[in-house]
């Protein structure tokens, strides 16, 4: 049986002190659903676990949660949590 795929195995690019941090999550974790590295369907973490992982605030991953949602990247499924949402290399903009 192959390993699932964690959110933990991606790594994100050092943020840029340029970039606001929830700017830098967001331009990350957008990158990361087109280029197909996070596939539809794939569970996010919780805004708490992933503030832990890189150290930042949770309203700072809120955020980037918040935009990614409203750009269609991400959704939200009430009592199960938070998952990409765009088939690989499809973008909204």
């Amino acid at each position: 049986m192959a390993k699932a795929e964690v959110f933990q195995d991606l790594p994100l690019k050092a943020p840029s002190n340029a970039k606001e941090l929830w700017r830098w999550l967001r331009d990350e974790l957008r990158s990361a659903i087109l280029s197909g590295r996070l596939k539809r369907g794939t569970r996010m973490p919780s805004s708490r676990a992933l503030a832990h992982q890189y150290e930042c605030a949770r309203g700072t991953v809120v955020a980037a949660f918040d935009h990614l949602r409203a750009e269609g990247y991400i959704e939200t499924r009430r009592g199960t949590g938070t998952f990409v949402a765009l088939s690989d290399r499809k973008s909204t903009r």
